[in-house]
């Protein structure tokens, strides 16, 4: 029973701390830190279009400033579904419920009637909220940097964020503070490499269900 006990928590601890030599882990990172500037790019330019289409639809330009903006959301859908399957190790197909058109108006309402389309839209939407935990991410590495490298250049002051508008910070002014400062920054990147890799297994669950063109058409052909 001790036997079984104890290989069980080597095998967990293997797990724990394995995931520092996975490359997958450090690609997660990556999808998870570009998450924050297109996440918000895109919420720049889908609530530009949508406010200034909404604005403007008493005439006609806004309902066209409304339909690009729609059918930009498929296009940037496009390159979301490329960059999940670069880092994500995903293999989202391509959509195929978009008709086939012989004039740009076709094509426009083609778009418009595809239900990819309007899933890319809310992968988009949601895309805005992975950014902010890839942003949470960024801090976390930056300060687990400055403990890391506490021993050679404390005395030095190491900023976890903010609570209630309050910095939390940890002033290390002694050599022991800076020794113990390594050990608590490894367990800690160990904890933050795991969450990363949850986090980023949630929006690969996502991008499977908004971005994957099989599964649209399999979605499609139950109903």
């Amino acid at each position: 029973m001790s036997t079984r006990t104890s290989s069980t928590g080597v095998g967990l601890f293997k797990r724990f701390v394995g995931v520092v030599a996975a490359g997958q882990t450090y690609r997660n990172l990556l999808y998870l830190v570009l998450a924050f500037p297109l996440g918000f790019f895109y919420g720049m330019i889908l609530g530009f279009g949508f406010v200034f289409g909404l604005v403007l639809s008493v005439v006609l330009v806004g309902v066209g400033i409304l339909v690009g903006t729609v059918l930009l959301a498929r296009v940037l859908g496009t390159f979301e579904r490329w960059l999940a399957n670069a880092l994500l190790k995903l293999d989202l197909a391509e959509p195929q419920d978009r008709r086939e058109s012989t004039s740009t108006l076709e094509s426009i309402r083609a778009g418009l009637d595809a239900a990819s389309t309007w899933r890319s839209l809310g992968f988009l939407t949601l895309k805005f909220w992975v950014g902010i935990v890839g942003l949470l991410v960024f801090i976390f590495l930056v300060s687990l940097f400055n403990l890391l490298t506490a021993p050679l250049r404390y005395p030095t002051t190491v900023e976890f964020g903010e609570v209630n508008g309050e910095p939390v910070t940890w002033t290390i002014d002694t050599l022991p503070e800076a020794l113990l400062a390594v050990p608590l920054g490894i367990l800690v990147a160990l904890v933050v490499l795991h969450v990363s890799n949850g986090f980023a297994y949630a929006t690969a669950r996502m991008a499977e269900a908004l971005l994957d063109g099989e599964r649209e058409t399999m979605v499609e052909e139950s109903w």
